[in-house]
């Protein structure tokens, strides 16, 4: 829920931001990767909380090598993705990355919601609700890409 709250939160209140007259966030798209960066942050910072990183790493699909590994490499592709939105000239390829990161590890979640994974003791966002998710982050990303 957090990765949601802070997507469309953050969204919202970068763009009233710019209605109020911050010239630099005068516009939907330059909120979108406002938001999509704070996003990404909120969920980055997840791969390195110790109870979190645990949750993560047992969600990471059985036939993958080296989840530990995994889930810190895709914690600071989050952060980078993140940084990379909020400057102008690397925005459209952080918007790409970010996107194909976000197919790149949905595999994880499927896994998380069939092995009945928990996350910090809360069961696994079911599948349905996830992959609706998904194609919010997803069009998020590609329309910050634009």
């Amino acid at each position: 829920m957090a990765p949601l709250v802070s997507l469309i939160g953050g969204f919202i209140v970068l763009r009233l931001i710019g209605l109020a007259g911050v010239e630099a966030l005068d516009g939907w798209q330059p909120a979108l990767r406002g938001g999509l960066a704070l996003m990404f942050t909120v969920t980055a910072s997840a791969h390195f909380v110790p109870g979190m990183r645990r949750d993560l790493i047992a969600m990471v699909p059985p036939s993958l090598p080296n989840p530990g590994l995994l889930v810190t490499v895709t914690g600071v592709l989050e952060l980078a993705g993140a940084v990379g939105l909020l400057i102008e000239r690397t925005a459209t390829a952080a918007g790409i990355a970010l996107a194909l990161l976000l197919v790149a590890m949905f595999p994880a979640n499927v896994s998380a919601a069939r092995r009945q994974i928990t996350m910090l003791g809360k069961p696994a966002t079911p599948i349905v609700r996830r992959s609706l998710e998904q194609v919010l982050y997803l069009a998020a990303a590609v329309a910050a890409s634009l």
